[in-house]
Formats: C-alpha cells, sequence, structure tokens
C-alpha cells in the first residue's frame, strides 16, 4: 500500500519553501494513499488538509492536529466516522462519497463542539430511513448537513422522534453490516479467481502447461511467429480489458480499490514495454549489403566538409553540443569515409577524395565547441605551393639576370683602351722581394707556422 511519505509531504509544501513543521494548509489529494499516517507528527499546525480522492480505508493519525479546521476526506473507503476527538478546532469535515454505512459512528463528532458543517452526500448511510433527522438530532453544534442549513424548528422535530428514529437507524445498520460481510466475502473470491486464472495464463505463457507445449515453444521460434504470437497476446488483453469493464460489480471498497490495482497494472505494463523499446538500440543502416556507405545523421547536427588546397587536406567541423563532455564523441576516420558517434548516435560522412587515416586529427574548437576532423589527402600533389614557389623562383632569376645585365654595363663602362691612355705600371713599384718578404699580407709557411706555436 501506499503511504504518505515525508518526501511527498515537502514537495506539496513549496508555498511554505518546503518546511513541514509550520505547515498550516496542505493538499494530498490524488496520490493513490492507502494509509494515513505521520500527518500528526510531522505537521503540528495543520488548519487545512485536503486527503480527497485516495484509497484511505480508515480515518487515523489525525487526532493530534489540535489546531485542524477542515478536513476534506472526500472519495475514499472510509466505512465509518472515528478518532477525530482530538481535533478541537475541527469546524468543517467532507466526507462526501465514501462507504459510511455506520450512521451511529456521527456519535464520535459529539466532542467536536466547533463542527459547523458536515459532508455525509454519496454515502450508503444517506439512503436509510430517518437519516438526517438522526444526524440534527445527535449532533446539536451542526449548522449545516449536506450544504442544507439546519433550521430550529427541524431540530426541534428531531429531538422529539429521536428515540423511534434511532431504533431505525440501528436496525438498518444491522441489515446492511450483514451485507457488507457478504460484499466482502464475494470480494475475496472474485480477486482469487482472477489471481488463479492470471498464474495459469503466466504457466502457458512460459510453456509449463505440458513437455508438448515445451516442444512446440521450441519448434516455434521463427519470426513470424513470433509475431503472431505478440499479436495473439495484445489482442487476449484486450479481450481481458473488455470483460474487465463490461462485467457488473457493486459499488463497493473493495471494487474500486480492485478497479484501481487493475489501471495501475495496465499501466506498469505500458512502461514496462516503453522502457524495453528505450533500452533496445535501434539498428541504423551505415553499409548496405552491397558494401556501400551512407550518408547518415542521426544526430541531426549541423556541419561543414572544406577542402583546404593550401594544405592539401579535408576538413570536417561537426556542430557537436558545446557543453557536451568529449569522452561521448568516437570518431573513426576511413580511406573514404569519416564516423563520428555522438552519444551513440552515429554521424557518418562520404568523403570526396581519398584521406590517409593515420594522419588524421581531431580536437575541439575552444571558441564554438564544435568537432574539427583536419584529414591529409592520400595524394600529396600540392598545386599551390608549386605555383608560390615557381614564381618565386622566376622572380628571383630575373632580378639576379638584371643585376648582372647592370653589373657588366657598368664594367664596360670602366673599362680602359691601353691605346688611347698611358697610365704608369703601379703593380711593379715595389720589387717582388720585398713585397714578398715586408709587405702587410705574410704569406710565408714558415712565418705561419711560429705564429700557430
Amino acid at each position: 500500500f501506499l503511504s504518505v511519505t515525508e518526501d511527498l509531504v515537502r514537495r506539496r509544501a513549496e508555498h511554505n519553501n518546503c518546511e513541514i513543521f509550520s505547515l498550516e494548509e496542505i493538499s494530498l489529494h490524488q496520490q493513490e494513499i492507502e494509509k494515513l499516517e505521520y500527518l500528526d507528527k510531522w505537521c503540528r499546525d495543520l488548519k487545512i488538509l485536503y486527503l480527497q480522492n485516495n484509497l484511505i480505508p480508515k480515518i487515523e493519525n489525525v487526532g493530534k492536529l489540535k489546531k485542524l479546521e477542515y478536513l476534506n476526506i472526500a472519495l475514499n473507503n472510509i466505512e465509518r466516522i472515528e478518532n477525530l476527538e482530538g481535533c478541537e478546532e475541527l469546524q468543517k469535515l467532507d466526507l462526501t462519497a465514501n462507504f459510511i454505512g455506520e450512521l451511529s459512528s456521527i456519535e464520535a463528532l459529539k466532542y467536536n463542539i466547533h463542527l459547523k458543517e458536515l459532508f455525509l452526500v454519496g454515502n450508503p448511510c444517506t439512503e436509510f430511513e430517518g437519516y438526517r433527522q438522526f444526524v440534527v438530532a445527535t449532533l446539536h453544534q451542526l449548522k449545516c448537513l449536506d450544504s442544507k442549513e439546519i433550521e430550529r424548528s427541524e431540530r426541534i422535530q428531531a429531538l422529539q422522534n429521536y428515540s423511534e428514529v434511532k431504533q431505525k437507524i440501528r436496525e438498518q445498520e444491522q441489515a446492511y453490516l450483514l451485507k457488507r460481510a457478504r460484499e466482502k466475502e464475494e470480494a475475496q473470491r472474485r480477486m482469487q479467481e482472477r489471481k488463479d486464472k492470471k498464474q495459469k495464463q503466466m504457466e502457458s505463457k512460459l510453456g509449463f502447461d505440458s513437455p508438448d507445449s515445451i516442444q512446440n515453444k521450441e519448434n516455434h521460434q521463427a519470426e513470424g511467429d513470433r509475431e503472431q504470437e505478440t499479436r495473439r497476446t495484445v489482442e487476449d488483453d484486450e479481450e481481458e480489458d473488455r470483460r474487465f469493464w463490461d462485467e457488473p460489480t457493486p459499488y463497493t471498497p473493495e471494487a474500486r480499490l480492485e478497479t484501481h490495482r487493475y489501471l495501475e497494472e495496465k499501466r506498469r505494463a505500458k512502461d514496462n514495454i516503453r522502457e524495453s523499446k528505450k533500452r533496445e538500440k535501434p539498428l541504423w543502416t551505415l553499409v548496405t549489403a552491397e558494401g556501400k556507405v551512407l550518408n547518415v545523421n542521426v544526430p541531426k547536427l549541423h556541419f561543414s566538409l572544406k577542402d583546404d588546397e593550401e594544405n592539401n587536406q579535408i576538413i570536417l567541423d561537426l556542430a557537436v553540443y558545446r557543453h557536451l563532455d568529449t569522452s561521448l564523441l568516437d570518431v573513426d576516420v576511413q580511406p573514404t569515409y569519416i564516423r563520428v558517434l555522438v552519444k551513440g548516435k552515429p554521424f557518418q560522412l562520404v568523403l570526396p577524395e581519398e584521406v590517409k587515416p593515420d594522419s588524421s586529427s581531431a580536437k575541439r574548437s575552444q571558441t564554438t565547441g564544435h568537432l574539427v576532423v583536419s584529414m591529409p589527402k592520400a595524394k600529396e600533389i600540392i598545386l599551390a605551393k608549386q605555383k608560390v614557389s615557381s614564381t618565386s623562383i622566376k622572380d628571383s632569376d630575373c632580378n639576379t639576370l638584371q643585376k648582372h645585365a647592370r653589373r657588366s654595363i657598368q664594367v664596360e663602362k670602366l673599362e680602359v683602351d691601353p691605346s688611347k691612355y698611358s697610365f704608369p705600371d703601379v703593380t711593379n713599384i715595389i720589387q717582388e722581394k720585398e713585397r714578398i718578404g715586408q709587405g702587410p699580407i705574410r704569406l710565408q709557411p714558415e712565418k705561419i707556422t711560429e705564429t700557430k706555436k
């Protein structure tokens, strides 16, 4: 069963900054609660408590809420009024659409002297003869019953016939309690039948009925048989669902609880199927049976593919998520295509030219966070560089030729025709011996060796 948990109370106490000790109002409606507990320990200052539309069978663990003024516990499985004596400030009690048949249990509310409004609409006790007169005569402090104000004359009349009405109520109560005992037995029998039927279905599905069924299970493992079996199971579930909702059932706490359990079971089965589908990784076709590599972009990422002719390489810029951990990326470069797994989802691109996988490099851009993969081309002809180098060589050759030309022109201008001009020969002014021995350039080997020593 589901009970009130501290986590649930804190989540429903957002208006109080998730503090439960000083909580004055809380709404725990439609939480599938089957047991009411802990609230009198955690939330002592509660003034308003909403518990409608749950599966609570008994009023309990609220008796210490002395400041409680309004308790709404409508649409539950409560069969008698009890354990509210300690709620000294209780002014309004809503028990609409429960299963209260022990109308005499309202006598427990005599001690709630501030109780002004009481709602019992939709309970079996409201069908009792003399129901309203009994409640009005029993609870003197009430001002309003089932949204109808209690007149003074109505209370006087109810008090006058109180003993007779009380006797009638007791008799109807006894008849109702006997009926409830039979309903409980019937509900127990139905539950056991459903449990046995479910057990048989499980055994038949697992093939425990007979050795023949085991042999059949082994012989029918083909894909078509499995699909047929799945279809048959779905049809059986639909038939069971239709039978469950078409079958008439009494309006009792057990039937309401059974319906809830049935819906919960169906919901869990759907959730399990959904989870199993999520766990199964889809099989993406990356390479066809003929060996053709396909372009695939499962993560749906933007990308650009550039041909860097200057560096003779192909650059892929893949716009992976900026804050994605690099460990979630797996790059695989092949000669004719590149494959990147982004969180397990493949991105595959066929390259326009063959590349060198061993020389390729992958890095993350520090500005955009994109994945940048550089893949050198297999052909090593770099046209752009050759053009630049040849032009530079040609330019340098032109420059040197021009320089030589200029020099030759200058040399021609500086040459002197010895027939026209006569100059003294200054090369032999100093005799050979004196020039070799005494000149500033000492070329004699003997003196060179002395200098070295």
